[in-house]
C-alpha cells in the first residue's frame, strides 16, 4: 500500500526517505502538519519487518503527534521519525550522525527527539549534524531525559479517570496493572506507588522487571497474562495496539489509560471499551507530558515551572474529554480526535491568513 492510500495519510504534508548507504541508515520521517509551528515529535529505532510497516507506524505516530502537540497547546506541529534497525554489524554513532544529517537538509521543518530505542547519547550524535534536535542531556536548553515528565503526567491523567470512574480523591490500594516498565513506565510506577497504588507489572525485560519490583513491592507476570488480571486500572507504557479484539474481553477494571501511544489497534476500540463500561484515556492528551518537557527547550529557555503549569493543563484536559464524551453519547478518542482537528484548522486557517 503506497503512502497517499494508507488509512493513516490523513492528509500529512511530507513523507521523507533518508538513506545512507555507508551507515546503513534507512529512515522515514513523516510531518503531519506544521499549522502550528515546526513538526515536532521523536526518533524510534526499532526492528520493522519491511518498509511498509515503518511507514505505517511512522504515519499513525506522526498524525498523533500533531493531536497531541494541539491538545496539549503547544506552539508546535506533528511529525515522528523511524529509523529501520540494521541487520548485522553498524556503526551506532555514524547512523545517528547520518540521520542528523537529513534532518539539517530539512530545515527546520522537522525537530526531533527521543524515542522507544533511542538515548540522549543517540541525540547528540544527531546534534552533531543539525541543531533540530530537543531532549539533549546537555546544553542551554537542554532539558535532558523527558521520561519523568512524560510520567507525572500520566499519573495525573489516572487520578482523573479514577476519579471518574471510581468516583475516588486518591489512589491508596487502586489496583493498577502496568504493562511495560521502560523509563516512562517505570517513572509511573513510582507515582503510583508513592499513592498508595497496589502495582502488578511486567516487560520483556528481565532487568528492568526485578528493578521495579524490588523497588515498589510490585507483583510480576508474564507478558500476555498483564491482561487477565483482576486490576482497577489497566495502564499500557510499552507498544501500541495493544487494546484490540483478542484483549478487550479480558480487561478487569474501568479504566485503560497509560503512556503507550496508539493504544486502540482501532478506532472502533474507542466504542468498543466505551460499551463495556470502561474509561479510556487517549493516548496522546494523557502522555503528552514528554513532548511539553521539550517544547519548553524550543521555546529557547527552558523553565520548568512552565512545564509544570502545562501538565496541570493537561490534567485538565483529560477531563474535558471525558465530560464531553459523556455529554455527547460518544468515545473519548472520538471526541479528542475532533477537538485536535478542530485546534488544527483553526490554525491552518488562521497561518493562510
Amino acid at each position: 500500500m503506497s503512502a497517499f492510500e494508507h488509512p493513516s495519510f490523513d492528509e500529512h504534508e511530507y513523507v521523507l526517505f533518508a538513506t545512507d548507504p555507508e551507515t546503513q541508515l534507512k529512515a522515514l520521517i513523516a510531518v503531519h502538519s506544521t499549522a502550528r509551528g515546526p513538526a515536532t515529535g521523536g526518533c524510534r529505532l526499532w526492528k520493522y519487518p519491511d518498509s511498509t510497516a515503518a511507514m505505517e507506524d511512522v504515519l499513525r505516530l506522526s498524525k498523533g503527534m500533531s493531536y497531541k502537540n494541539a491538545m496539549a497547546d503547544l506552539p508546535l506541529g506533528g511529525g515522528k521519525s523511524v529509523i529501520m534497525r540494521p541487520e548485522g554489524d553498524w556503526d551506532r554513532d555514524a547512523l545517528f550522525q547520518a540521520f542528523g544529517r537529513a534532518i539539517e537538509a530539512l530545515n527546520g521543518l522537522y525537530i526531533t527527539a527521543e524515542d522507544v530505542g533511542v538515548s540522549p547519547d543517540d541525540m547528540m550524535n544527531i546534534h552533531k549534524e543539525t541543531d533540530y534536535v530537543v531532549g539533549l542531556p546537555e546544553g542551554e536548553a537542554a532539558s535532558g531525559d523527558p521520561s519523568p515528565l512524560t510520567a507525572e503526567g500520566v499519573f495525573k491523567g489516572i487520578g482523573v479517570c479514577v476519579k471518574h470512574a471510581y468516583g475516588r480523591d486518591d489512589l491508596e490500594g487502586v489496583r493498577v496493572a502496568v504493562q511495560g516498565v521502560g523509563h516512562v513506565g517505570e517513572y509511573t510506577c513510582g507515582h503510583l506507588h508513592k499513592a498508595g497504588a497496589e502495582l502488578i507489572i511486567t516487560d520483556v525485560n528481565e532487568e528492568a522487571l526485578e528493578r521495579v519490583s524490588s523497588k515498589y513491592g510490585a507483583k510480576v507476570v508474564k507478558p500476555d497474562a498483564i491482561y487477565d488480571q483482576d486490576v482497577d486500572v489497566f495502564a499500557p507504557c510499552a507498544l501500541g495496539g495493544v487494546v484490540n479484539p483478542d484483549t478487550i474481553d479480558r480487561l478487569k477494571g474501568k479504566v485503560v489509560a497509560g503512556a503507550a501511544n496508539n493504544v486502540l489497534a482501532t478506532p472502533d476500540m474507542g466504542e468498543a471499551l466505551r460499551k463495556r463500561g470502561i474509561l479510556y484515556a487517549p493516548d496522546y492528551v494523557i502522555n503528552a507530558g514528554g513532548i511539553i518537557n521539550v517544547a519548553g527547550e524550543v521555546k529557547g529557555a527552558y523553565d520548568l515551572n512552565w512545564v509544570r503549569g502545562k501538565l496541570e493543563t493537561l490534567a485538565e484536559t483529560v477531563a474535558e474529554v471525558i465530560r464531553r464524551s459523556e455529554s455527547e453519547d460518544r468515545p473519548t478518542n472520538q471526541v479528542a480526535d475532533d477537538m485536535a482537528r478542530e485546534i488544527l484548522a483553526a490554525a491552518a486557517a488562521k497561518k493562510k491568513g
